[in-house]
């Protein structure tokens, strides 16, 4: 979610940088990018030139199957009213980086690949519900230079893990998980492992 920014230049790229993580395959790579109006027009413009400009050198993705099911989705995102930028178009595996536009709020599907979808805002309010509107719920950036809106936010997205300016964020010092259908428990950190070691109970009565 883009609600602030003093440095928008930085803010792309950092965006970009969170959505092409493995090609974006990796499960907590950014999918959806919810701007507020006021940024929206300009990030849209500067996010899709990032974008396509990284189609020289980009590694095809895990399979051909993979490639098969991402065009799909991008065909039923496109049928609902979504417009596609593309810097070309998939041969096999190979699958070209792109923007989705428009995208129809009731498309609550996650794109395993380099093809992004950013939708506009015009509230904090409308942000966050576009932001929960999704059956998972892994993890998630909130932007903005309001430290208070910030806190807000984070504590209302329904994520396992929310990064407040910042991509790549994560450690294994630090708990990863989400809610929803992105599973339940955590990994690494102290609440990781607690579930690997055994703990024995001593009680005198």
């Amino acid at each position: 979610i883009v609600l602030g920014s003093d440095d928008l230049d930085a803010t792309v790229e950092a965006a970009v940088n969170g959505r092409f993580e493995n090609t974006g395959q990796a499960c907590n790579a950014a999918k959806r990018f919810i701007v507020i109006d006021r940024f929206y027009d300009e990030f849209v413009e500067k996010f899709t030139a990032v974008v396509l400009s990284r189609a020289e050198g980009l590694p095809p993705l895990s399979s051909e199957a993979a490639a098969q099911r991402l065009a799909a989705q991008v065909d039923r995102a496109v049928a609902g009213g979504a417009k596609l930028t593309s810097a070309g178009e998939r041969e096999g595996a190979y699958f070209p980086p792109g923007v989705l536009t428009g995208v129809a709020p009731d498309f609550r599907e996650e794109l395993f690949g380099p093809v992004a979808m950013v939708y506009k805002a015009g509230s904090e309010e409308e942000a966050v519900a576009l932001a929960n509107h999704t059956p998972f719920g892994l993890g998630s950036y909130v932007f903005t230079t309001d430290d208070e809106q910030a806190a807000r936010v984070a504590d209302r997205l329904e994520a396992g893990m929310v990064f407040i300016n910042v991509v790549g964020a994560d450690g294994v010092e630090l708990p990863f998980g989400g809610v929803k259908r992105s599973g339940f428990g955590r990994e690494l950190g102290r609440y990781g492992i607690d579930e690997f070691v055994n703990k024995k109970l001593i009680r005198k009565g």
